[in-house]
């Protein structure tokens, strides 16, 4: 394996690792620290256009690949690409930090973490 080849898997497994934690942040850690990360990566998304861990595992953003798009046609489904990326680039982050606040806040469930 090459050392390009190992630094690309690294950067998939530390994106699928980041990407699951983004799902269950809203319970395990204070909205008061996951809004600023939900907003941080949507300011990645308008500043660069781009995610950019995908660059850094091989990951173009030619035909609106994401790296949602990409797991889910490892798994063998085919999404809409341009859809799944609207989705994710200008809803899922919004509704995430929504839920953290609901969930916390007004459901008054605390973090399991801190």
């Amino acid at each position: 394996m090459t050392t390009q080849t190992l630094k690309s898997n690294l950067f998939f497994w530390l994106h699928l690792f980041v990407t699951a934690l983004a799902w269950v942040a809203p319970f395990l850690f204070s909205w008061q620290w996951s809004l600023p990360v939900y907003a941080a990566v949507m300011v990645q998304f308008a500043v660069f256009g781009q995610c950019l861990v995908n660059k850094e595992h091989n990951l173009s953003e030619e035909e609106h690949t994401t790296f949602y798009s990409h797991l889910f046609e490892k798994m063998g489904f085919r999404p809409n690409r341009r859809r799944l990326k609207f989705y994710v680039r200008n809803v899922y982050y919004p509704v995430m930090a929504t839920v953290a606040v609901v969930w916390q806040e007004i459901l008054d469930m605390r973090p399991l973490l801190f």
